[in-house]
C-alpha cells in the first residue's frame, strides 16, 4: 500500500515525461526536489481537480489524499506558462478554477482533460494557442552549445524561463539520478565516482536535502511514501 506510480517519456521536444499514481491508505509523502513545472490532474471522493505544479528546490512532506488516482505532465526545462511566469511557481503550484471531470481552465479557456496516452495532443494544442511557450536558448544551453551572447545573458534567461539557476539544476537532477541509481542497488561508493561527488557525505548531504532519504533507505526501499518512481521499490 502507498503511491503507486507509471511514467513514461515523450518524444515531444515539449514533454519530459507523463506520470500516472494511485494512492491507498497513505495521508502523506516526501516531496522530492525536481526541476519542471508541470500540470497535475487528480480525482478523489471529494471530486475533481487540476492544477499547476511548479519546481521545487528542496524536499519535504506534502499531504495525500486515499484513494486518488493522478495524472500528470512534466514539461521540458525552458518550457514556460504564457500567464504565469515559472519563477512565480517555485516552491509552489496554482489550483485551476471549474475543473470538471472532463475538463478545466488554463489561461482564460476550456480544455479536455486527457488522459496519459493523449497528453502529448493536449500539449500541441496548448502551444498552438500560445499558451505554453519557450525560450530557445535555454535548450541550446542544455544541450551543451554555447549561445553567441555572454555568460550573464545566459544565466538571467535561464533563470527567468526555469526559475532555476543552471547550477541548482545540475544539483537537483544530479541528486535524482543518484537516488535512482541507489535504489538500484548500486553502492554509494560507486554512486559518488559515476556522479562525481567529492565524497560521500556530499552526496548525503545532497540526498538528505533534495530527496530526503539516506542512501540505506534508497537501497532497502525505506522511509515511507516518496513522490518518485524508482521501480516502486519506495512506494510501501
Amino acid at each position: 500500500m502507498g503511491l503507486r506510480f507509471g511514467t513514461r517519456g515523450s518524444d515531444s521536444p515539449w514533454v519530459d515525461e507523463v506520470w500516472t499514481c494511485t494512492s491507498e491508505q497513505v495521508t502523506q509523502m516526501t516531496s522530492v526536489a525536481g526541476v519542471r513545472w508541470g500540470l497535475v490532474f487528480w480525482a478523489d471522493e471529494r471530486g475533481t481537480y487540476a492544477g499547476v505544479s511548479g519546481p521545487e528546490t528542496r524536499t519535504g512532506t506534502a499531504p495525500v489524499p486515499d484513494a486518488a488516482t493522478f495524472m500528470g505532465i512534466e514539461f521540458a526545462v525552458g518550457t514556460s506558462l504564457r500567464a504565469v511566469p515559472t519563477a512565480a511557481l517555485v516552491d509552489g503550484g496554482i489550483e485551476l478554477p471549474d475543473t470538471t471531470n472532463r475538463t478545466f481552465r488554463l489561461d482564460g479557456s476550456r480544455w479536455e482533460t486527457p488522459g496519459a496516452d493523449d497528453a502529448e495532443a493536449l500539449v500541441q494544442r496548448l502551444v498552438r494557442a500560445g499558451i505554453v511557450v519557450r525560450d530557445p536558448l535555454v535548450a541550446q544551453v542544455l544541450h551543451g552549445h554555447r549561445p553567441d551572447v555572454s555568460g550573464r545573458t545566459v544565466e538571467r534567461r535561464f533563470r527567468g524561463a526555469t526559475g532555476l539557476t543552471r547550477g541548482a539544476v545540475r544539483q537537483i537532477e544530479r541528486a535524482r539520478t543518484a537516488a535512482e541509481l541507489l535504489a538500484g542497488g548500486e553502492p554509494a561508493a560507486d554512486v559518488v565516482v559515476k556522479l562525481d561527488y567529492f565524497d560521500e557525505p556530499h552526496l548525503a548531504r545532497a540526498l538528505r536535502s533534495y530527496v530526503g532519504r539516506t542512501a540505506r533507505q534508497l537501497r532497502e526501499g525505506a522511509g515511507g511514501a516518496i513522490a518518485l518512481d524508482l521501480d516502486q521499490r519506495l512506494t510501501s
